[in-house]
């Protein structure tokens, strides 16, 4: 990529970290052309997803891709309470305008939900689904609609729950002197504020807060600035983190690198030397156990052959547990509505994925206690590493951490 488009689109990347997303903008509905969907007698089951893609920011097309690769591994294995899954697509293109349309049409189409899309502007199309009545399974985790709207449903804690677990990985590793490096743009300083927290709940002290010019194509000061009088650097700069690890090889540094899931990426690993890249070793926090664990065995075996579906990657990721919550709770249902969902999914005393997260709930209950957030439930995260050139598990035998009480007991103190 050349360097006036890295310009153009850097501000754009570091938003997509959070991680971990009009008839003209979307798509109509998905292909569903196997032998088996034609077989299933049942009432068709329509809804939407909607993601990023032929944009200068970050696209996201493995979103879409994901959801149909669903589509059609439901409708093989009998679909939904014997119909078919039909899922409709919407380009957002990285555009709140977009996004709006997007919802626009998914109340013309008259969809049962939303399911795992991604869109950085929940603040524009959420109050569109509230009005509606449809409800919103997963996304991207970052805007502020996401974790207040009552017809937000996610799977995930988003970037509050998996940068505080971050910065209680890095102490928890021994990590005693840290600095944090991400885009000078304000989403991004939100994500700095919980991995303050994180790290400072663990009982480290506060990390350094190092801020990139989103037109920086050469972070070779930012890289000194970092490794300077610190033993750990967190570099949060989603697609552009290989901007700061090639400085970082050049420089000659060893201090220790880590992230969350979508940054320090195998093939960042891979190209810098596969399992002698100093990323072997990183510290890395997901949302998701890792894509060698037996419970992606479905997803990994539906994307088998798109060579454009990366199981890896946490948008998709997020895709796939977001079907499973809606596969999972509309089979429960006398007769499959917006309103009976979000009924089901009010009252469920757990969903299961099956080992891709705890069981889901988002009984009143269950909110995280923090002002603005909610709708977050799931305050769990995991603790992952690069090993031999992959994402694995840090330590043999890890399961899902949760970080209620660290959050809760910061945000009260």
């Amino acid at each position: 990529m050349n360097d006036s488009r890295r310009r153009r689109t850097a501000a754009a990347s570091c938003l997509a970290v959070t991680g971990v997303l009009l008839a003209a903008g979307c798509g109509g509905e998905a292909s569903s052309g196997t032998s088996t969907t034609s077989e299933l007698k049942g009432t068709p089951v329509k809804v939407m997803v909607w993601a990023p893609e032929d944009t200068q920011g970050s696209a996201q097309p493995g979103v879409r891709l994901t959801a149909q690769a669903y589509e059609k591994w439901i409708n093989d294995n009998g679909g939904i309470k014997g119909g078919p899954l039909k899922v409709l697509t919407c380009n957002e293109k990285n555009e709140p305008d977009e996004a709006e349309k997007c919802a626009q049409q998914a109340v013309a189409e008259k969809v049962v939900a939303v399911v795992g899309s991604y869109s950085l502007a929940g603040d524009r199309y959420m109050p569109i689904l509230e009005k509606a009545g449809i409800p919103y399974i997963g996304g991207t985790g970052v805007s502020a609609a996401e974790f207040s709207s009552p017809m937000s449903f996610p799977v995930n804690g988003g970037t509050p729950v998996v940068f505080a677990a971050h910065g209680k990985q890095l102490v928890d590793e021994g990590c005693k002197k840290i600095s944090g490096v991400r885009y000078d743009v304000a989403a991004a300083a939100i994500v700095s504020k919980f991995l303050t927290l994180g790290v400072t709940a663990a009982g480290g002290a506060a990390p350094k807060d190092l801020k990139v010019p989103v037109t920086a194509t050469d972070l070779a000061p930012q890289v000194a600035a970092a490794t300077k009088d610190a033993d750990c650097v967190s570099v949060i700069l989603g697609t552009h983190s290989d901007l700061f690890v090639t400085s970082y090889v050049q420089s000659g540094a060893d201090t220790q690198l880590g992230s969350v899931v979508g940054n320090l990426t195998p093939e960042l690993a891979e190209s810098t030397g596969g399992a002698s890249s100093p990323l072997e070793g990183s510290a890395i926090t997901g949302y998701y156990p890792p894509v060698s664990d037996a419970s992606w065995k479905d997803f990994v075996e539906a994307a088998e052959g798109s060579k454009d579906i990366d199981t890896t990657n946490g948008a998709n990721e997020t895709a796939w547990v977001a079907f499973k919550v809606f596969t999972e709770a509309a089979k429960t249902l006398p007769s499959i509505t917006s309103k009976a969902l979000v009924d089901e999914l009010n009252t469920t005393d757990g969903i299961d994925t099956g080992g891709l997260t705890p069981k889901l709930t988002w009984q009143e209950s269950t909110a995280l206690p923090m002002e603005g957030m909610g709708r977050i439930h799931n305050t769990t995260a995991t603790e992952l590493t690069i090993r031999d050139g992959k994402i694995e598990w840090a330590e043999s035998g890890s399961t899902f951490v949760d970080v209620r009480k660290l959050l809760t007991a910061k945000a009260s103190g």
